[in-house]
């Protein structure tokens, strides 16, 4: 997609010659002042640079080069900043004999002094006196540093002697590594001589061995601020894994050896076509490394610099209201059904899987050139472990604490060899060697349909899957190395895929990877606390090999013409087959692909406690094998889409929806579940009747003005609760109740009064006017017209609301029982901080119903952009109409709001009708298609990814 070709030519060129007679214009014109020498000195710089930088900048989607766009930015800023330079020196504060003291240059440093600039990137300088500071130096830098601050350039200056320079750069490998690629602008030139020689003669190569470890090290610590894994789905260029910062790591040791083991302060090297920037790279670098480097640093540097243009400010990470914009500036079209966003992501993070690999390439070869006597030793006890362990073959060898082969052709012999290699790393435990890596790269193509059928083969991958002792690491390695798309092609198809939408925090591939980790840490007992009855049921599944098969292949679908859950049971019944698996583990595992978001639809969407929702998703399920195999796949999915998307109250449901299922099962599987579900529940709806009616009359007397489905809704000490609530008033005053449900993470608000159309549409706009995030909700009516809502609240940080204020809890009651007699303030102005990033996104409102599930209730599913006060508008519509909810259930993925409701005729009490249908239907697409408030800037839209 991209070439390292030169930008257009611009319309507009700077001159340094006409810029400076403009400034001796300006001078002549002057009072002589100095605010007035600044002021017009200012005109005329800044008319220069801003037509400059439109020229360069109004060119980049025709120039492929990022690199050379963010030269053209680098000289532009070289001529307005000399002739700044000049004009000062010349026209402000000349000194015809500069005294020792007035003696002064001007140095760029750090990427500016590589010639490299973002069009809103810092510009480092670095002001290089003789002598100490002098009221001359300090008005010549205060007066450059002011009009460039007036230009709007961002500045970062450091005023400093030879001797200080080098003071601060031996104690600081930052500001080492700023001088390394300093750059002279203007000035002494002996005194950037005088600095030079000063680096090359004090101590350059005695520090190297701490440089290098300095710059790794804060690789390291940047790699953990940002995240770990370079497969985040709104990357950080910069800073992120695989971003340009580790590129930029590697080219300041290369640089920094070259010049040490030179004697010089600074590389001199010759080439040709610019290639004399990355002649430092050849030691350490091949010929075609070091292209495969050029290349992901063109591409970054053009993708960092269309994010600086498209955000209008420094912004460094690639967020998702910035990809279709930056795609469509890239020249990424729609093709074979992947939209152009989801294509340029793709390619981003293939070139950033690039990076990680010249990095672990890099790194080796820096520690075989650069061993110490504590490399040696490590390497002479790791030598030993080798004797003690058995090699899983002759052809192994642990070099530098990583697993190698003695031969690039060991594989041509044995392509069964690979996993046996992986096989190995795994069980001690170790990382692979970049010649290990470099050697199965190179031989991927004897991952034949032979090697895909070989049960030797099949049986090593599948123990590293279902019995490795980690097996995120191993299979993460194996991918890298590409051996694992190689091997089962159905994976290789969603390796660096992504899904656009905010919902994944990951690409397919890493999701899938993670997921398979979730699962190993439930089976390994690490997740007890947190998963424990996925933990209690591990050891009572017969077949785990299924479950890791089932998520490793369960979103292989993805993209594909068949959609995600058809299209990956097809693949994984492919890949099962590949692997010589018996007919009915093949099934099997392609019934867990086909139906794995069927628990998560059915807890989120569906009233768990109704006997239809249980029989039908029973009648799906038909085992309680599948049961509890499905439960442990959808909790590690969850919990692998990213930070904070699993959460008590999906646990919670999950649960409840599991154990009414077990017990449909235990019940028999007639020819009428939902009468042996309801037969079930009612059983024990009566037994808890009996025992919270002994001696208690006024109990007994009302639950029986309770519908049955309450008494299995709320275990006792909720429904003592409730009693309690509704007796604390008289004359059927509303009251409010709220409690925190830790099973649940959110906080229970109960509300008594009596039942009107409405009402229920009231507490929901209450709860948006407190800034409540219903997840969801309950509504019973008792046979006297009095009604009983529960709602399930969190904050927006989604933790049960006003856990840690008492007062605001306090409140909020307050406010819904005057909500439950008609009392609501004027609607509140919501505001939404996620209005920027969600705008990216073009989503499709949907409605859709659904009779077949519930006898007496037509389900209503709405799905749209989601924003505050959605579920009260929602609401608002169904009590205009005369409809009354029964529950609600309200999930959100990302940009999208998902909810359910049961809906009845208010009159008829009855599902409704065809012509209910269509005029509720438009009524609320028009509530979904509302936009949230504008942003500031438009940008490209991409559609949604529906895909979970």
């Amino acid at each position: 997609m991209l070439t390292l070709t030169d930008p257009a030519a611009p319309t507009y060129r700077i001159d340094g010659r006409a810029l400076r007679q403009l400034l001796t214009l300006a001078f002549e014109d002057s009072t002589g002042d100095t605010s007035d020498l600044r002021r017009r000195a200012v005109k005329v710089l800044k008319e220069a640079w801003e037509l400059s930088r439109g020229s360069i900048l109004s060119g980049v989607d025709e120039a492929k080069g990022g690199l050379s766009t963010a030269r053209s930015l680098a000289r532009v800023a070289d001529e307005i900043i000399s002739a700044l330079w000049d004009f000062t020196l010349t026209h402000v504060y000349r000194a015809r004999n500069p005294t020792e003291g007035e003696r002064l240059s001007l140095v760029a440093v750090g990427g500016y002094g590589r010639g490299e600039l973002a069009p809103h990137s810092d510009l480092d300088l670095l002001f290089l006196r003789a002598w100490k500071e002098t009221s001359h130096s300090e008005s010549v830098i205060e007066f450059i540093l002011y009009t460039l601050w007036d230009l709007g350039i961002k500045v970062g200056h450091s005023s400093r002697t030879v001797d200080e320079t080098l003071k601060f750069a031996r104690n600081d490998h930052t500001i080492m590594t700023a001088l390394l690629e300093r750059r002279h602008i203007a000035g002494d030139t002996e005194l950037v001589q005088q600095l030079e020689g000063r680096m090359a003669a004090e101590g350059l190569k005695s520090n190297m061995f701490n440089f290098v470890a300095a710059k790794l090290e804060e690789r390291d610590g940047r790699h953990f601020k940002a995240g770990a894994t370079r497969f985040v789905v709104e990357p950080n260029i910069k800073e992120g894994k695989g971003g340009l910062r580790d590129l930029h790591t590697l080219f300041w040791i290369a640089q920094y050896m070259a010049a040490a083991e030179a004697g010089q302060a600074k590389p001199r090297i010759v080439n040709e076509k610019r290639k004399a920037d990355w002649g430092v790279l050849d030691r350490l670098l091949t010929d075609k490394e070091r292209d495969i480097f050029v290349r992901a640093f063109d591409f970054l540097w053009k993708v960092r610099i269309l994010v600086h243009i498209s955000a209008g400010r420094a912004e460094e990470r690639l967020s998702f209201d910035l990809q279709p914009e930056i795609a469509r500036r890239m020249g990424f079209v729609d093709r074979l059904g992947e939209p152009n966003v989801e294509r340029f992501m793709r390619r981003y993070f293939v070139t950033s899987k690039e990076v990680g690999a010249l990095t672990r390439t890099f790194c080796t070869k820096l520690e075989a050139q650069q061993s110490k006597p504590l490399v040696r030793l490590s390497n002479m006890i790791q030598s030993g472990l080798m004797n003690l362990t058995k090699a899983d073959h002759p052809g192994f060898a642990i070099t530098q604490g990583r697993l190698s082969v003695n031969s690039s052709d060991i594989f041509q012999k044995s392509p069964v060899a690979m996993f046996l290699l992986f096989k190995m790393a795994d069980r001690l435990e170790l990382d692979l060697h970049p010649d290990a890596f470099t050697a199965i790269a190179r031989n991927l193509k004897l991952v034949t349909p032979s090697l895909r059928r070989n049960p030797e083969a099949a049986r090593l991958f599948l123990d590293l899957l279902v019995h490795g002792r980690n097996p995120y690491k191993t299979l993460s390695m194996m991918s890298e190395t590409g051996l694992l798309g190689r091997y089962v092609p159905e994976f290789g198809r969603i390796v660096a895929q992504t899904q656009f939408n905010m919902y994944h925090a990951y690409t397919v591939d890493e999701h899938t990877l993670r997921a398979i980790d979730v699962i190993h840490r439930i089976d390994t007992g690490r997740y007890k606390e947190e998963h424990p009855l996925a933990t209690s049921i591990m050891p009572q599944l017969v077949d785990k090999e299924s479950l890791y098969l089932a998520m490793l292949l369960h979103d292989t679908g993805k993209g594909g013409e068949h959609g995600q859950e058809i299209g990956g049971e097809i693949a994984a019944k492919k890949a099962c087959e590949r692997l010589g698996l018996p007919e009915w583990k093949i099934e099997q595992i392609a019934w867990l692909v086909r139906h794995h978001l069927v628990l998560s639809d059915y807890a989120q969407k569906r009233d768990v406690s109704d006997p239809e929702t249980v029989a039908a998703f029973a009648q799906i399920v038909e085992t309680p094998e599948r049961l509890r195999l499905l439960l442990i796949l959808t909790v590690a999915d969850i919990r692998a889409v990213g930070p904070g998307v699993w959460n008590a109250w999906k646990g919670q449901l999950m649960r409840d929806l599991v154990a009414a299922t077990e017990s449909a099962f235990r019940g028999g599987r007639g020819n009428d579940a939902v009468a042996q579900v309801r037969h079930e529940l009612s059983e024990r709806a009566q037994k808890r009747l009996a025992a919270l009616s002994d001696k208690n009359d006024d109990m007994a007397s009302w639950l029986e003005t309770m519908d049955e489905s309450y008494l299995f809704s709320f275990s006792p000490e909720d429904i003592k609760s409730h009693a309690a609530l509704v007796w604390s008033t008289f004359n059927s005053e509303p009251a409010a109740k709220a409690r925190i449900d830790i099973g649940r993470n959110a906080t229970a608000f109960s509300i008594s009064a009596d039942d009107r159309p409405g009402l229920f549409a009231d507490l929901s706009r209450a709860f948006a006017n407190m800034g409540g995030n219903v997840v969801g909700a309950q509504v019973f009516t008792s046979s006297k017209g009095h009604a009983l809502d529960v709602f399930y609240v969190q904050d927006s940080q989604g933790l049960p609301f006003g856990h840690d204020d008492a007062q605001r809890m306090k409140q909020a009651e307050q406010q819904l029982e005057q909500a439950a007699q008609g009392q609501l303030p004027p609607p509140a102005a919501y505001s939404s901080a996620m209005a920027a990033r969600t705008a990216a996104f073009a989503i499709a409102p949907t409605v859709a119903f659904d009779d077949a599930s519930k006898a007496n209730a037509t389900i209503v599913e709405v799905s749209g952009r989601d924003r505050p006060g959605l579920l009260a508008d929602l609401v608002d519509v169904m009590a205009r109409l005369r409809m009354d909810i029964a529950s609600a259930h309200v999930d959100c993925y990302g940009e999208r709001a998902v909810d359910a409701f049961y809906v009845t005729d208010h009159f008829k009490k009855s599902q409704l009708t065809g012509g209910q249908k269509q005029v509720l239907k438009k009524q609320l697409l028009q509530v979904l298609d509302r936009p949230d408030q504008a942003p500031k800037k438009a940008l490209t839209q991409a559609r949604a990814s529906l895909a979970r």
